[in-house]
């Protein structure tokens, strides 16, 4: 077939992108792209068309299936794969994070999931789903896609502790965008002190209750709470990191890391926290006691890092799961917050790539289990025996997380910076 096609397609051997020419989402999508794939050497035809149809050889079910890409060697790939094939043409780092394992099967099936839900009809679409492909628009997402790959360029110049401080904040800043841009879509208008508020001065991202919804004035004890996390931090960062180092490098980087997370997260992005709730604005804490969760879900759905835990809910989870399935969805938020964490991580550390990924697939498969009837019997869901499924899940294998590479070529030339080494 191979063959075949290239005499009939690519005379000029040139790459080809196929698609439903009566799929208005098809359509807009493609339309959209134009531009960007005919610079990168690509013609758009559609499946429709006769030349299309002698090449492939294939039912009209099948034809229509999915998007096609046939390259100028003759190779036809399909959906996902076509994805991942014009993002290794076009945009290099997204297609980096298909390849990392496990990616592509998810990937697949969210594919074929959404393609078979369009509701076509004759080959038209009329798509039941398209809620999933409403949440923003291409401008309001290419902030985060700028500042990110400028980051992944720029950060290679870099030292790899700040290397991974620009993809963090990069990443950080283009979500906010995108978060505030919702908001505004949906209604809310702020003023300028309230938007600057928002994108300079808070570290949450449910941008719709920052602006509108009032919250109780904070209890004098958690200001202690806060205050006391920050001092035992401080001990950690500067007093025993720097023993537990002489030990070993590999415990001096954790206990420097512990530190720097107890005085950050928990200590003085708390403090934001109250500070916003005392001034009347909701803003809840990054993190909610996440010790005292009595399940795996309840850990990372509702006490570790509550924003992001925000961002990806409305991002991901809630279009993905209408076109999935809760499922698959649960495993695609866990796949992308691994795949965030490998970029963070791993890319600056020159090492460990997957292991971030690893552990959270792995927890979204301990979700997904504390949800078997099995798993209601022996009573992990709830008492001490959901807390201590929780604690083994996260924390045994933390070391897949803040790997070797990471601390050793990351974690510990930071702390050195900061002198606390």
């Amino acid at each position: 077939m191979n063959t075949e096609i290239t005499d009939t397609l690519n005379k000029s051997k040139t790459n080809w992108v196929c698609y439903d020419a009566e799929c208005p989402i098809c359509l807009r999508w493609v339309n959209r792209f134009r531009g960007l794939l005919e610079r990168h050497g690509f013609t758009l035809l559609p499946l429709q068309s006769h030349d299309v149809r002698a090449a492939l050889r294939l039912s009209e079910p099948e034809l229509m299936a999915e998007m096609r890409v046939i390259t100028r060697n003759g190779d036809v790939l399909g959906g996902a794969d076509a994805l991942a094939y014009l993002s290794g043409v076009i945009c290099k780092p997204l297609f980096w994070l298909t390849r990392f394992p496990g990616a592509m099967p998810l990937l697949r099936r969210a594919y074929q999931t959404v393609a078979r839900n369009r509701g076509c009809a004759g080959n038209a679409c009329q798509t039941r789903r398209a809620s999933f492909f409403r949440v923003g628009n291409p401008v309001d997402w290419l902030p985060l896609l700028v500042l990110g790959i400028s980051a992944a360029v720029i950060g290679t110049q870099l030292p790899a502790w700040l290397y991974m401080w620009t993809l963090a904040f990069a990443l950080f800043a283009g979500c906010k965008w995108l978060c505030y841009r919702v908001a505004l879509k949906r209604g809310v208008k702020p003023g300028l002190g309230k938007t600057a508020s928002f994108l300079f001065g808070w570290i949450g991202m449910d941008a719709a209750a920052f602006f509108t919804k009032p919250a109780e004035k904070p209890q004098a004890r958690e200001f202690v709470a806060a205050a006391f996390k920050i001092v035992l931090g401080t001990l950690l960062l500067w007093g025993a990191t720097p023993r537990a180092l002489a030990i070993n490098p590999l415990l001096g980087g954790w206990t420097g890391m512990v530190g720097l997370i107890l005085v950050l997260h928990f200590g003085f992005f708390h403090l934001f926290s109250l500070a916003w709730r005392a001034a009347g604005v909701d803003a809840p804490p990054l993190m909610r006691a996440p010790l005292l969760a009595r399940s795996l879900g309840e850990f990372w759905g509702e006490r570790w890092n509550t924003a992001f835990n925000k961002l990806v809910d409305q991002f991901l989870f809630r279009p993905l799961h209408r076109a999935v399935g809760i499922r698959a969805a649960t495993m695609l938020v866990f796949l992308a917050s691994g795949l965030v964490h490998d970029l963070i991580l791993s890319v600056p550390a020159r090492g460990g790539y997957g292991l971030p990924t690893l552990y959270f697939l792995l927890q979204g498969v301990g979700v997904l289990f504390e949800h078997t009837p099995f798993a209601r019997r022996i009573g992990i869901r709830r008492g001490f025996g959901g807390w201590l499924f929780m604690f083994v899940v996260t924390a045994g294998p933390a070391f897949w997380l803040f790997h070797p590479p990471f601390i050793h070529n990351v974690m510990l030339p930071f702390l050195k910076w900061i002198g606390a080494t």
